[in-house]
């Protein structure tokens, strides 16, 4: 827990569509609106919407922690990679499928503060 505030803007995916086997790059600015220093915990989930196996709704897939003293921003960056969508098919190979991937950033699970979600063609 902190003793400031902070605010969640500016999420970035990029690309918005890619191959079974590329990255994405996600993005967003944390800022501290707050009157004190502090440090915040900004964590990255996703959610594979329709896949053949059963997934998590929210995965937790990077986390990073970042010192803002009041009134700074960062820009704090993530890379998905295809180990990170991947899930173990009933044959127990890893193995990305093509749909729909929600990005959720925040301070905590319960705490989603910017949403987002990329395709994978």
């Amino acid at each position: 827990l902190s003793y400031t505030k902070f605010e969640y803007s500016n999420l970035q995916i990029s690309p918005q569509e890619i191959g079974v086997g590329s990255e994405v790059n996600v993005s967003v600015d944390v800022k501290n609106v707050g009157k004190r220093a502090g440090k915040e915990v900004v964590q990255l989930y996703i959610n594979d919407v329709i896949s053949s196996m059963s997934t998590p709704v929210k995965e937790l897939k990077g986390f990073e922690k970042t010192a803002l003293q009041p009134g700074e921003k960062k820009t704090v960056k993530f890379k998905l990679t295809p180990e990170d969508l991947s899930f173990l098919d009933y044959y127990l190979v890893p193995v990305v499928e093509p749909g729909r991937f929600d990005i959720m950033v925040g301070s905590s699970s319960k705490d989603i503060r910017v949403k987002g979600s990329f395709e994978v063609r």
